[in-house]
């Protein structure tokens, strides 16, 4: 079933309902504060992936890929940010074991992208 998106410009939170297209309507209550009058549809959200324009329930999750773009898009800017400085930090710092007497570390080159 589909997943719709919407905002409620009271409490400024974002829900999903979950309806089949027959049953939907576009007039809905904010389960959060119950508000009726301030809730948009946010179609944004139901469209744009990353990846496709359709968004997979989680019982269609067929590959760990899918399962990762799925988590991609859930997370904020500050949250992936966190991540890649978490998976990254080590390249940048120094080793702590010394090298045996007369070896040195090659440091990496960058990769050449062909044109």
């Amino acid at each position: 079933m589909p997943s719709y998106t919407f905002f409620c410009n009271k409490c400024k939170k974002k829900f999903e309902i979950v309806s089949s297209i027959r049953e939907y309507s576009s007039d809905q209550n904010c389960p959060i504060c119950l508000s009726t009058d301030n809730v948009e549809r946010c179609y944004i959200e139901d469209v744009a992936t990353l990846n496709s324009s359709v968004k997979k329930s989680d019982n269609e999750l067929k590959t760990v890929g899918d399962l990762a773009n799925r988590n991609r898009d859930r997370m904020s800017d500050s949250q992936k940010e966190e991540l890649y400085i978490k998976h990254n930090e080590y390249k940048e710092a120094e080793p702590s074991k010394p090298l045996p007497k007369g070896c040195k570390r090659l440091k990496k080159q960058s990769k050449n992208k062909w044109i």
